[in-house]
């Protein structure tokens, strides 16, 4: 008899255990019948697992379980700083560096690029990248800053479109140059100089070896020490402040934003007391410079920052129980401050020293330091501006003498003084005239005589090619004849003296040519 294999009434195999899906109601309910079969039994037997996830997880973000993170939308609006702020120092790029070292990198801004810089302005320039071979040096110019500024406070950066919109709309170029220097060092940190500072001395001196680094935020160095005159109605607001020609940071410091904003506030509510439009429009005088965005500002917020860090702790920290007269670094709430000699040698005021001295640091040449020209300051018509006296005690004595009496003189005695002003006016305008003269005279001289010198260098190099050249031909053509004499020798021909070659070599530099073999004696006659 044949053998025939049982046929199961159900589509499951008996040594399965038995299964609710093993119903025909059910699976028609589940998985359509043109399916079952494309679909392996493995997915079959999982797909309602798979829809009872996706419902749950449909449920869980319905109910704001993980909440989505949108981007705000644009507002036009300066004033409204409602965006959220990517934090800067979370990465850990960033956190590192806060706890050690300084990035190696040196910031300048200027109105060209490198290679169109000036010649002073190159050789102030290479003197930060010869100190500082490890360092990264990067200039942002008129033309590329804004793009630095949208890459770092756009959204792929901080996330701050206020302040690059605050940034475009400032038409003051001290006011920008100001700006950006604090957000460099806030988004990047290093070391910023302005373009006229000379390096004297590499970056590592900036932090004398007994501190270290780790314990540090920023260095920064004096630059006017003279609080006697704090009183003072034209000199009182800038007698005591920090450099900010020169400092380092590292990235990510509350105290830069914290400087950032302040301008931004504070040249808003200028546009909106002079009744303009945009702060684009705003006029500024010249101390509205300097105690907005300049040394006064730079130094309010520092000081402010340290006390909100020491937060009770101790005496309030103020300009003259700290920093007055000081002879040495010191540290405070982890800012390094050096005395006025490192970043501002040779001021004439303020115990400056002269920039020889050992400890100075840099070199600050003022030549790119036009803008007060561009913002106006009291200047008496007889006497002139305060800040002439530079900080001379008794030269600021009797300008504020004269300026009082002023008002209280006859119109004849203040045109005999006017007149006698404007000769001695006209005296110091020749004086200069002179030695700007003798200046150009002597630079004359300098060329003169460089041209000289480089004359003479170029006709001793030549002689001594020409020189050289006889001498290689004498040693060729010497070479030569002892070849083709020992080539005779080989053959039996003898030497060419003996074949009737009887020209000499010439003389050669140094070499004394022999004297000529004696003519053969002729036989005795018969």
């Amino acid at each position: 008899m044949k053998w025939r294999p049982t046929r199961l009434s159900s589509p499951l195999s008996p040594l399965l255990p038995i299964s609710p899906l093993a119903s025909p109601t059910l699976r028609s309910l589940t998985v359509p019948s043109k399916l079952r079969n494309r679909i392996p039994s493995q997915m079959r037997r999982t797909f309602p697992a798979y829809i009872l996830i996706v419902t749950l997880l449909i449920l869980l973000f319905k109910a704001q379980v993980f909440p989505s993170h949108t981007i705000p939308a644009y507002s036009t609006s300066i004033t409204k700083r409602s965006y959220p702020q990517k934090p800067l120092g979370s990465s850990s790029s960033h956190s590192s560096l806060q706890e050690g070292d300084f990035p190696k990198k040196i910031w300048q801004t200027w109105k060209v690029d490198p290679y169109n810089f000036a010649k002073r302005d190159k050789n102030t320039a290479r003197t930060w990248t010869s100190k500082n071979p490890g360092y990264r040096y990067e200039v942002l110019t008129d033309h590329n800053d804004l793009l630095y500024v949208e890459s770092a406070y756009g959204p792929g950066g901080l996330n701050r479109p206020d302040i690059v919109e605050f940034y475009k709309t400032v038409t003051t170029q001290i006011i920008k140059a100001d700006l950006l220097r604090y957000m460099i060092m806030y988004a990047d940190g290093g070391i910023y100089a302005d373009i006229d500072v000379e390096a004297l001395k590499p970056a590592e001196r900036f932090i004398p070896t007994r501190y270290n680094t780790s314990d540090i935020d920023m260095v920064i160095g004096v630059e006017i020490d003279q609080p006697e005159f704090k009183k003072h109605e034209i000199l009182g607001s800038k007698c005591m402040s920090f450099c900010q020609w020169t400092f380092m940071c590292k990235p990510g410091l509350p105290v830069m934003l914290k400087l950032i904003e302040n301008i931004m506030s504070w040249l808003e509510d200028l546009a909106k007391a002079q009744n303009v439009s945009s702060v684009g429009e705003v006029e500024l005088a010249f101390d509205e410079v300097i105690s907005g965005t300049g040394p006064s500002a730079f130094t309010g917020a520092i000081l402010e920052d340290m006390n909100s860090k020491r937060k009770g702790r101790g005496q309030k920290i103020t300009w003259d129980n700290t920093f007055h007269n000081l002879d040495e670094s010191k540290l405070v709430e982890r800012v390094l401050v050096l005395d006025v000699e490192k970043f501002a040698a040779g001021q004439g005021h303020s115990d400056s020293g002269n920039h020889n001295a050992r400890g100075a640091l840099v070199k600050h040449h003022y030549h790119a330091s036009n803008w007060p020209s561009k913002h106006p300051r009291f200047k008496h018509p007889a006497y002139g501006e305060v800040e002439r006296c530079n900080w001379d005690t008794e030269c600021v004595r009797k300008w504020d003498e004269d300026v009082a009496k002023w008002d209280s003189l006859s119109e004849k005695q203040k045109k005999k003084i006017l007149d006698i002003k404007k000769k001695e006016y006209e005296q110091e305008l020749e004086r200069l005239r002179q030695e700007r003269e003798q200046a150009e005279a002597l630079e004359r001289l300098g060329q003169a005589e460089r041209e000289r010198k480089r004359l003479e260098e170029e006709e001793r190099l030549e002689r001594r090619a020409r020189m050289e050249a006889i001498y290689r031909k004498a040693v060729e053509d010497e070479t030569k004849r002892k070849n083709q004499q020992a080539l005779l020798e080989a053959a039996g021909l003898g030497s060419l003296q003996q074949q009737g070659h009887k020209e000499l070599l010439p003389p050669m530099p140094g070499i004394v040519p022999p004297p000529p073999l004696p003519a053969p004696a002729s036989p005795p006659s018969l």
